[in-house]
């Protein structure tokens, strides 16, 4: 169940996404010939004033679609009403509008817990397990998603994201030295060892972690501590989701290894949905807001890399050369497509499920 709650959160911030897209189109009377979730083949289509909607086999995403992006629609290329014949400010809020349409998703879930669920308790102590990586320390050593750290060489972590940095440091400073972690599972304790690998210097376990979130919560006591405390949390997220790609592209041969493709997202939004209401809005805004970063990047087919087509035109004064645009973006299709089922195969066969079968 939890899976499936996963699996629909996802694919409603991928329509949420594309929709912001799609809604700053229309309101700005640009012609719109289809609105996708998901690629590949149609499970579902059906044309509505003159808009095709349709639903893929290929949840990792999802497009709309343009008359002067598809060949066989008979459209004049002056019409005034098509995207490339719009002034430049007009194309940049529509390529714009699906990363702010995450980032105010994500704010307003967090204003929608604060209000109707309350405000999270601040965190306990220790620092959760959110995945293990195969054959890494944490794997060797026994640590499975859902343990709860509460101590390393009986020095407690502390809560919070001071906890996380706590145990980041000493794991990052003890490369080929054995530690001892004090881990609960189901108020279960337990001592258990683990010598970080290296890693240019640095020690590495191969585990992802986030605070010890209770699941009760306070109600809030009026309108301005809904406010604070979802600025709080909508700020700690945005930041340590933009810190983690800018980690990615100035360090990433220690960070490629904690890339996530759809297999571990839903594993992650399951782990979380455990914990309650709390988790499953944390799993939501955290997802949401990843959307908005990974598509802000500048990258062929991210909102990012239509971005830099649009400045490179306002510099030369034209559009930049066809050729060069379907160029741009083939190799962006290829990159991302590539990526995605390199991710979804590893992450597949790290699954717990699998691995058991695997080790028959």
């Amino acid at each position: 169940m939890n899976v499936l709650l996963s699996i629909a959160v996802l694919g409603l911030l991928i329509f949420f996404h594309e929709a912001g897209h799609f809604l700053a189109a229309i309101t700005q009377k640009i012609k719109v010939s289809g609105f996708s979730i998901g690629f590949g083949p149609a499970l579902f289509k059906k044309e509505i004033k003159g808009i095709t909607y349709s639903i893929r086999c290929l949840p990792l995403g999802g497009f709309v679609s343009f008359p002067d992006e598809e060949a066989d629609k008979l459209v004049s290329p002056n019409d005034p009403d098509l995207l490339k014949n719009r002034p430049i400010y007009q194309r940049a809020i529509v390529i714009s509008a699906g990363v702010i349409a995450n980032l105010l998703l994500a704010w307003i879930v967090l204003i929608g817990q604060a209000s109707f669920i309350g405000i999270p308790n601040q965190p306990d102590p220790g620092v959760i397990i959110m995945g293990i990586q195969a054959d890494e320390p944490a794997s060797k050593s026994g640590l499975v998603a859902g343990d709860k750290i509460i101590s390393v060489n009986g020095e407690l972590l502390g809560s919070g994201k001071q906890g996380i940095l706590n145990l980041v440091n000493v794991i990052q400073n003890s490369s080929g030295k054995e530690l001892l972690f004090e881990k609960v599972n189901e108020d279960k304790s337990e001592i258990i060892s683990i010598t970080p690998a290296d890693n240019e210097g640095n020690g590495r376990i191969g585990a992802q972690l986030q605070p010890n979130l209770p699941n009760k919560v306070s109600k809030a006591k009026d309108i301005g501590e809904i406010i604070n405390s979802s600025n709080s949390q909508f700020y700690e997220l945005l930041s340590r989701t933009v810190v983690g790609y800018k980690s990615l592209i100035t360090n990433f041969s220690s960070t490629a290894q904690q890339l996530s493709g759809p297999v571990k997202i839903v594993e992650i939004g399951a782990q979380l949905s455990e914990q309650g209401g709390s988790g499953l809005v944390l799993f939501s805004a955290l997802v949401s807001i990843n959307l908005a970063v990974l598509n802000s990047l500048p990258l062929p087919l991210l909102d990012g890399g239509q971005l830099v087509l649009l400045i490179l035109e306002t510099i030369r004064g034209k559009p930049v050369p066809e050729k060069l645009q379907l160029a741009f973006m083939q190799s962006g299709f290829v990159l991302l497509v590539g990526l995605s089922v390199v991710l979804i195969i590893r992450d597949t066969t790290q699954l717990s499920v699998v691995q058991q079968l695997v080790n028959r």
